[in-house]
């Protein structure tokens, strides 16, 4: 049985299968490394510039972790800022636009009396506004009392590194929630 050619547009030759075969693998392959060389020149929209501190010779760089709820917060404190925090590469202002919680996170530091000595950079991830607050203010609170051990009487008579360990409890199966039942009928 003869061999069907096939027909391009472009040069108006005719081919074979397999040699049309071999055309479009060399083409594909001509596309895939082109990509890859643009993927490699331009970068990638995700990417976000982070900016680091850079910190000197006399510079502490402390890290710590706080917890509350399903919200984990890194906290990493430089000694000889000036009182900048950081949350997620925003200022606290715009990240924590409520004023409690802000005073609720700068609450360690002005027991202390030390709002204007330390900057610190925060990574909060998980839960809600005030579960992120709680558990950036308990990450402060170990920060500073990893930085100066001698504060951790005043902290811990305060409440601030004290872990609070409520969570939701899980759906029981049955149940409509953890506990609640659905509503009982009598006939």
């Amino acid at each position: 049985m003869p061999k069907k050619s096939k027909t391009t547009s472009k040069k108006k030759k005719t081919t074979t299968k397999k040699e049309a075969k071999k055309e479009t693998k060399t083409t594909k392959a001509k596309k895939s490394s082109t990509k890859k060389e643009k993927a490699k020149k331009s970068p990638k929209k995700g990417n976000k510039k982070t900016v680091s501190k850079k910190k000197t010779k006399d510079q502490k760089e402390i890290q710590a972790t706080g917890r509350r709820k399903s919200a984990i917060a890194r906290v990493w404190l430089f000694s000889k800022g000036k009182g900048e925090i950081t949350v997620n590469d925003k200022d606290i202002k715009d990240f924590f636009p409520n004023f409690k919680s802000q005073n609720q996170i700068l609450a360690p530091l002005n027991h202390l009396g030390k709002e204007n000595d330390f900057d610190f950079k925060v990574k909060v991830k998980g839960g809600g506004f005030n579960g992120q607050a709680q558990a950036v203010q308990l990450g402060i609170a170990r920060a500073l009392e990893k930085f100066e051990p001698s504060w951790r009487k005043q902290l811990k008579s305060e409440g601030f590194l004290s872990r609070d360990a409520r969570v939701k409890e899980r759906k029981k199966p049955g149940l409509r929630r953890a506990r609640r039942a659905s509503q009982w009928k009598k006939r």
